[in-house]
């Protein structure tokens, strides 16, 4: 069914207007501004995003669980004394990419890879504390709004694409990096924003004990690493949070307002990382192993990635990464045999059942591959899962089921998409599949 963009015209012009008369305080500055998003609206988003956005931004850190005990026992001592009350939640992430983030409603992640680079626990306050005020002052749902007030004047120009009557549960299938959540994380916040969110971190920081000078001393660092130019850095904190000398001179004033006294916690973190530290030379090879697959360097991913699982063999990703070379130069049985391995570990990250499910399929066993396929999807929908699961559809028959999904991949665009295309041709026009 089409929507002509008459009939569009009076609903969006409702939320128009509903938008520019849903005045509101922020809890955080007091300030009046309009709102009308909802706190169940942006505690619902939270929610619904946290998992997948998890997932597409590394997976939890599951083999280090205290680590993320110690980060959520610290963000909630921030959250007690945050002026905004919110089920905040907080968690590690498995990436060596320095960042930290929050979604509407309160749920915050930060990287292993910028524990790593921390050298105390106030430090660890001051990010924390940061991304709290992020989501207690609606910056997150501030953009849910922006991008709401956008859709609408697009709709109501009679620019918007037309409806679809396509199955809604395959319209569903977000491929990555599409997905709300990793859209939010991903924005970069502007300058008023990350002047409040340092300002009250601070001050959440003071009221939880902790000395907000911290809070100077990581924007320094982070202005330094800036300066400098660090692909890794400029990648991860720098592209959502950028530094900049306007802000260390910000909150130096501000630490002089404040007083420079509390808690720095440096010995407490140093135990609480060590851990992480420990485990360093092995995520190090892991990201050269990474990166050699990306340049089709086999040998190198292969030797990499074995001594990084030689190091440290409890951790999933580096058997999954083994997976993913052998799968790569065709060793289909070895490669399921590393999946699998990873499964074990980690059972909760969807790349090992996606590379799980695409050897079992390479291997024949079409039973296995769709139920490690449809877990992958269900943890996170990706292309590859959708266009595999298209290629099991359609070895059994389902015509329609294959068409669905192929077409869903083929909007993805890039060779998977690609190929998804060529697969809705060759099935539209009758022939039958190889």
């Amino acid at each position: 069914m089409k929507i002509a963009p008459k009939a569009l015209a009076l609903p969006v012009m409702l939320v128009l207007a509903g938008a520019m008369t849903g005045c509101g305080v922020n809890p955080v500055t007091g300030r009046s501004e309009v709102q009308f998003v909802s706190q169940s609206e942006e505690i619902q988003t939270g929610e619904k995003q946290y998992a997948p956005t998890r997932q597409s931004q590394g997976g939890d850190l599951t083999v280090l669980p205290e680590l993320t005990a110690y980060v959520s026992e610290v963000g909630q001592k921030l959250a007690a004394v945050a002026d905004r009350k919110l089920p905040y939640e907080f968690t590690v992430l498995n990436s060596s990419v320095p960042n930290a983030w929050a979604l509407p409603g309160g749920k915050i992640a930060v990287n292993r890879g910028l524990l790593t680079q921390l050298h105390d626990e106030a430090e660890l306050a001051a990010v924390l504390g940061h991304e709290i005020v992020h989501a207690a002052a609606r910056h997150g749902a501030k953009a849910q709004e922006r991008s709401v007030l956008l859709q609408a004047v697009v709709l109501a120009g009679g620019v918007a694409a037309a409806a679809s009557d396509a199955d809604p549960k395959i319209v569903g299938v977000a491929m990555a990096g599409a997905g709300v959540g990793t859209q939010l994380v991903q924005q970069r916040f502007g300058r008023d924003q990350e002047l409040e969110a340092d300002a009250y971190g601070m001050r959440y920081m003071q009221r939880a004990g902790y000395d907000p000078a911290a809070a100077v001393d990581l924007q320094q660092t982070f202005v330094k690493l800036s300066a400098g130019k660090d692909a890794n850095w400029l990648e991860g904190l720098f592209a959502s949070h950028p530094p900049s000398q306007e802000r260390v001179d910000r909150n130096r004033q501000l630490v002089a307002q404040l007083g420079a006294r509390g808690e720095r916690g440096a010995d407490r973190f140093a135990a609480r990382v060590a851990p992480l530290l420990q485990l360093k030379p092995a995520y190090d090879r892991y990201d050269q192993a990474v990166a050699a697959l990306g340049k089709k360097d086999y040998a190198t991913a292969r030797r990499l990635s074995a001594e990084a699982a030689r190091l440290a063999p409890k951790e999933g990703r580096f058997a999954e990464l083994q997976g993913d070379v052998d799968l790569a130069e065709r060793n289909t049985r070895a490669a399921q045999s590393h999946y699998e391995r990873a499964l074990a570990l980690d059972p909760g990250y969807y790349g090992g059942h996606l590379g799980a499910g695409i050897a079992a399929y390479r291997n024949g066993d079409r039973a296995r591959a769709e139920a490690f396929l449809k877990r992958s999807a269900a943890l996170l929908p990706t292309a590859p899962a959708a266009l595999y699961l298209g290629h099991v559809a359609r070895d059994k028959g389902d015509r329609q089921g294959a068409l669905a999904l192929y077409s869903a991949v083929a909007k993805s665009g890039g060779a998977l998409g690609q190929t998804a295309a060529a697969e809705v041709a060759r099935l539209q026009g009758g022939a039958v599949a190889p």
